[in-house]
């Protein structure tokens, strides 16, 4: 049996973080549906960058729109619905045979609405709108405007990827808001079903600290943090509040591993999946990680649900200097940072596409 098999009999799902047009074309994302265990996928603005930058995949059909008078972000939203709803349907019968659980796909709202909670809200309502697909997760930071666009999101009805969550305090503000959200719409009369993920981003702590520490603790931080986090995860769907929710039909909001491609050369290529293997979370990992984990990943044991030895890590590493709270929010504004860099680069990808093939379609009706 898979190793991917494996995990996915455990209780975890697996997803893809990619997505591109070539993907799809090419029969691969049905491939690994069927032969490793996918059962959902997430994107990002620098994934679908360096597919557009890269290939010439998307070339006619950002002629096509560009020539409609369509550019920036509308454009780019038209080409990603387009792969995403694609992947959605793909999905859709785990959708279906999971009850909603799993099967999902996922869109970024745009990174430069990561202080502006208004203007979150209304773009994940006409994302989800314009998708017209019930297994699409819309994108929104953790940040403390995008905590607030969460609830209200999930009271309109909006499933939501809790994205740029660095610590188990981001993840409990997420589960919060995703509870306040399905109690209002409760205390409304509302379907309590609206689904959610949490992600937590994990590799990005050890790159961060690894000129910092000794080399005995290097990679090891990012787990100790989800296995703290985990803990909190646990507690939480045994809590009361929970309960109640629970029973008027609400599902939980799951905990999603993010980041989970190995940095460090020196390190195993499968590190943060080998080592984040647990019922009733997700693991999204590179199109690399995935491959490799199938071919020599080893699934040994499971995370624990009392942290493990978390805290004795994470005190370790504050000896050497380092203030995991203080960190932890700097990742979360460094990568809110890194998201819109990112989206920049890929309205200056799209808009310099647009003006190539434009001056190329011109040359050709000359001759």
């Amino acid at each position: 049996m898979k190793t991917t098999q494996q995990l996915h009999d455990l209780g975890q799902s697996l997803w893809l973080d990619n997505m591109t047009r070539e993907l799809l074309a090419s029969g691969t994302l049905d491939r690994y549906i069927s032969e490793l265990s996918i059962t959902g996928l997430t994107s990002n603005p620098t994934i679908f960058d360096h597919a557009i930058r890269n290939t010439d995949a998307y070339d006619d059909a950002v002629h096509k729109k560009a020539v409609a008078g369509k550019s920036d972000e509308t454009l780019f939203f038209e080409l990603a619905l387009e792969d995403l709803t694609r992947a959605a349907d793909l999905f859709h019968s785990t959708y279906v045979a999971t009850d909603g659980i799993d099967g999902w796909v996922s869109l970024e709202v745009s990174p430069l609405l990561v202080n502006d909670t208004a203007g979150t809200i209304q773009a994940a309502k006409q994302l989800y709108t314009q998708a017209r697909r019930p297994n699409l997760f819309i994108k929104i930071p953790g940040t403390e405007a995008g905590i607030a666009a969460i609830e209200e999101s999930i009271f309109a009805g909006v499933p939501v990827n809790v994205t740029l969550l660095f610590s188990r305090e981001h993840y409990i503000a997420a589960a919060e808001a995703y509870m306040r959200g399905i109690e209002r719409r409760i205390d409304a009369n509302l379907d309590a079903r609206v689904a959610s993920v949490a992600s937590l981003f994990v590799s990005r702590w050890d790159v961060a600290i690894k000129d910092k520490v000794p080399d005995a603790l290097r990679n090891r931080l990012g787990i100790a943090i989800a296995q703290r986090t985990y803990k909190a995860y646990c507690e939480l769907l045994v809590s009361p509040r929970w309960k109640k929710l629970a029973k008027a039909g609400a599902k939980p909001q799951r905990l999603l591993w993010a980041s989970t491609g190995t940095k460090d050369p020196t390190a195993s290529d499968t590190l943060y999946i080998d080592a984040l293997a647990a019922p009733n979370t997700v693991n999204t990992m590179p199109e690399k990680t995935l491959l490799a984990y199938a071919e020599h990943g080893v699934m040994k044991n499971t995370l624990p649900q009392d942290g493990g030895n978390a805290e004795a890590v994470i005190a370790e590493v504050a000896r050497a200097g380092v203030d995991d709270a203080t960190l932890a929010d700097q990742l979360q504004r460094e990568g809110a940072q890194s998201f819109a860099k990112s989206w920049k680069d890929l309205m200056a990808c799209i808009a310099s596409k647009i003006a190539k093939l434009k001056q190329s379609h011109a040359g050709e009706t000359k001759l």
